[in-house]
């Protein structure tokens, strides 16, 4: 006959193990709080929230790799909490910030980009139960959601760069975030920063530049921001032209 104390300590978990959800959640709850502040008017804090959503979702599955507690119940959280922050957020920040006067063919962009996003997403979900291996790592296909968000805040944050800068025209923004929803069910090829490696001896280097960059986002934070999402689309043309001699991903 079983123990029931036995039983009892086989239930129990510990609570470091639910770190990455409870990342996850927070992301989730930054991410509704940005619409919050969008509709309230806040939109600086409304953007910071976004960027913390990013942050947070890099971390919920490092923590749970690093603790080798991925599940599937904190796989398929992460991927509603990416719909929620950057699939929901960014736009609904967006139409309150300049498409509210442009109601129906505005709210028309908020829901392709919506719509864009969870494709997207069901699409990674799908590849990655598939397992594809065959290809090379180093490349994603279409734009990842959480940088879909930044690309799609880019008028926005220019905005905050440029002080007294006059708002983008609302069918500009409308045809904007047709197109950032457009980049992730692209078949282009982006770049998977998380795979790429560096040189032993190029390391103290890097390790440099990320702090002066950090040191950037804390002082200067929307020119910073601006000038890493045009870098970015660099990116995005420099992996189209290098994924002629490779085949790349599904991500």
């Amino acid at each position: 006959m079983a123990d029931p104390l036995d039983s009892e300590k086989r239930s129990e978990i510990r609570l470091i193990y639910l770190l990455p959800n409870l990342i996850t959640i927070a992301a989730i709850c930054a991410g509704l709080t940005a619409i919050r502040f969008g509709y309230e008017g806040n939109f600086e804090m409304a953007v910071r929230l976004v960027l913390a959503a990013c942050v947070l979702d890099g971390l919920d599955g490092r923590v749970a790799r690093l603790l080798n507690r991925s599940t599937a119940v904190g796989a398929e959280l992460d991927s509603l909490a990416d719909f929620v922050n950057f699939g929901v957020a960014p736009v609904l920040i967006l139409h309150s910030w300049v498409l509210q006067d442009f109601q129906n063919a505005g709210w028309i962009a908020v829901l392709f980009y919506a719509i864009c996003c969870v494709l997207r997403l069901a699409r990674f979900n799908v590849s990655g139960r598939l397992e594809i291996d065959d290809t090379p790592s180093e490349f994603f296909v279409g734009v990842p959601s959480p940088a879909g968000a930044v690309l799609v805040m880019l008028p926005m944050v220019v905005s905050f760069a440029v002080s007294g800068m006059p708002l983008t025209p609302p069918v500009v923004v409308a045809f904007y975030i047709c197109l950032i929803g457009l980049l992730m069910i692209s078949r282009i090829p982006t770049y998977s920063f998380k795979n790429m490696s560096i040189s032993r001896f190029n390391a103290k280097f890097f390790l440099l530049g990320a702090a002066i960059l950090a040191a950037a986002l804390l002082t200067y934070l929307w020119a910073t921001l601006t000038i890493l999402t045009l870098a970015y689309v660099g990116c995005l043309v420099w992996a189209y032209r290098s994924s002629r001699k490779s085949k790349p991903t599904e991500g």
